[in-house]
């Protein structure tokens, strides 16, 4: 605990403050009593009118104080300011004192100032923290430009925008339910509402597919997905979460009193002349509404299937069975694998005049205009099945469906490729041979899934070398051997290279690079559903066709340079 050595002494004594300068011989007695005695008129401590009296440099205060009650000494110009806890003291608090949290371990908190000596400053901590601090002696005049700088950043996070001209699409907040007149006072606050702008411009900016607005017991942070990777960008005060979460239902046609149960919507920011959507998911947690933003950028549908990653062959085998004219196509893969990307850029290359597209999605995540599009409502009874179902009477060319799940689903889809329609849609399995036997153990019938489906991809999304910064590496030749490759890859033809990380990426992955299995039903595979063949069957008949699969999709770009041998063993690790 520090020492209170200014407390309870006469005027006309010196305080241990002053003693210890006089000591080091930083004041004269005289200039230490007058500097006590002005400090006691005013009400303030004596190190802070000394330093503005200019009687004592900032640096020589801090080595006294350090040297005379045994205290670390800290020069801020060495500290990186970006790497400290920003959430352990109260913002108030920490502005009132002067301290700045340096670290902290379990129950302990190092904090640095300039006045170690003010024992009510202890106290207020250790109230306010429920932790026990461990004073560190900083300059002042650091300090204070640190503190007045780390201010006015949070201001300017608050009460600034990002820049540009930026508007939301939202519906007179009158129509949002439930909407009291003092809820709607209470989301009305501009810093807040300039705040989430910044945020979803920031998203945009770093390419994040996801924003994370999450609310703690002590701390509220706020984390984008760039590249598949959370990553923590900002910590708003905790005060604001429930403003936060009240402007972003407001916007997203929620209902703003309901904080007991989860809700779904959808928003639209204007950024000059583009127009971006927006997923809204809300979650109760312990703490307050957990947000997720899902950003909806309809322009990665259009940016052809070059840019997916596909492989020629590949690319050939998909381009043949999308332009026939009726049968199924099946994209599997885990969630965040780029299924529907894919999915829609097919659908992108067949949207023509003449040709009649229904999809059905829960929800549809990318607006493509010429195609009719359904989102599925389970209350309402508008399921995969009943939409299926409707499609068949509205004279459709080609149906896409956002995930089989049931049997039902699953035999309106088929019946639907049989009877002259072309039908695309996912399903969550690990590779393309065991779709083939998720669909029979659901109970579709064998001659079915031969008849009917032409083709099925499986993809993962691997991130990509940035570019900048990438350096070759070289790896022991066991290790390639073990991930894959045969003795004829290893001829010396190619480098791999490995993530190092820049500005311009910050972590050597810049964008993410797709790895694809596309495996056509051949009349060999068809005859092994037909015999109820097992999936390892399936496999070893599509490797005799020349079917990669996602590692070797993903040792190819590798080869190719386009991403790590570790990047493509975790993303690959079945």
């Amino acid at each position: 605990m520090p020492l209170d050595i200014s407390a309870e002494l006469p005027p006309t004594q010196l305080t241990g403050v002053a003693r210890m300068l006089v000591r080091a011989g930083h004041l004269d007695h005289k200039t230490a009593q007058s500097l006590s005695e002005l400090a006691l008129q005013r009400g303030g401590r004596f190190i802070a009118t000394a330093l503005s009296a200019g009687a004592i440099k900032a640096a020589d205060l801090a080595h006294a104080l350090s040297a005379d009650l045994n205290l670390p000494l800290v020069d801020l110009d060495a500290v990186d300011v970006h790497q400290l806890p920003t959430q352990v003291l109260d913002p108030k608090l920490a502005q009132q004192y002067q301290l700045l949290v340096l670290g902290r371990r379990g129950n302990r908190v190092s904090i640095g100032c300039a006045d170690p000596t003010n024992a009510e400053a202890a106290e207020r901590v250790k109230f306010s923290s429920q932790l026990t601090p461990d004073w560190v002696v900083v300059e002042h005049d650091k300090l204070t430009r640190l503190l007045e700088a780390r201010h006015a950043n949070a201001n300017q996070a608050l009460e600034s925008l990002a820049g540009g001209e930026i508007d939301f699409d939202v519906q007179d907040e009158t129509e949002a339910s439930s909407t009291t007149p003092d809820q709607g006072a209470e989301v009305e606050d501009t810093p807040v509402v300039r705040f989430i702008q910044k945020m979803l411009i920031d998203a945009i900016n770093q390419r994040a597919s996801d924003l994370h607005f999450e609310p703690y017991e002590q701390t509220y942070r706020v984390r984008f997905r760039v590249d598949g990777e959370l990553r923590e960008v900002a910590q708003p005060p905790l005060a604001i979460k429930d403003k936060l979460a009240s402007r972003i239902k407001v916007i997203s046609r929620l209902d703003i009193a309901e904080k007991r149960v989860p809700q779904d919507g959808r928003m639209k920011l204007k950024f000059g002349t583009k127009s971006i959507d927006f997923r809204v998911s809300t979650l109760p947690t312990l703490f307050g509404e957990k947000i997720v933003i899902r950003i909806l950028d309809p322009s990665s549908a259009k940016l052809g299937i070059e840019a997916l990653g596909y492989e020629p062959v590949e690319k050939e085998r998909l381009l043949k069975a999308i332009h026939r004219p009726y049968g199924m196509i099946l994209v599997t893969g885990p969630t965040g694998s780029g299924k529907t990307v894919s999915l829609y850029t097919c659908l992108n290359l067949l949207n023509q005049p003449g040709v009649n597209i229904s999809t059905v999605e829960d929800p549809a995540e990318i607006n493509l205009p010429g195609i009719n599009q359904v989102n599925v409502n389970d209350k309402a009874g508008l399921t995969f099945s009943a939409a299926l179902k409707s499609f068949l009477r509205q004279d459709p060319d080609i149906i896409m469906v956002g995930e089989i799940r049931d049997l039902e689903t699953a035999d309106i889809a088929i019946k639907a490729a049989q009877t002259g329609h072309l039908v695309m849609s996912t399903l969550h399995t690990n590779d393309a041979p065991t779709t083939l036997t998720r669909l029979l153990n659901m109970g579709v019938a064998p001659f079915n899934i031969a008849s009917s489906v032409l083709l099925i991809t499986a993809q993962r999304l691997a991130r990509r070398l940035c570019e900048q910064c990438k350096v070759p590496v070289q790896h022991p030749q066991e290790a390639l051997q073990q991930a894959g490759f045969t003795t004829d890859d290893l001829d010396g033809s190619w480098q791999a290279y490995k993530a190092v990380g820049c500005a311009a990426c910050s972590s050597g992955f810049r964008g993410r690079v797709g790895l694809y299995q596309v495996m056509p039903l051949s009349e060999e595979i068809q005859r092994i559903i037909l015999a109820h063949g097992s999936a390892l069957d399936i496999a070893a008949q599509a490797r005799r066709d020349g079917v990669r699969d996602l590692r070797q999709a993903g040792l190819q770009k590798v080869r190719a340079g386009m991403t790590s041998l570790e990047e493509v063993m975790l993303v690959t690790n079945e």
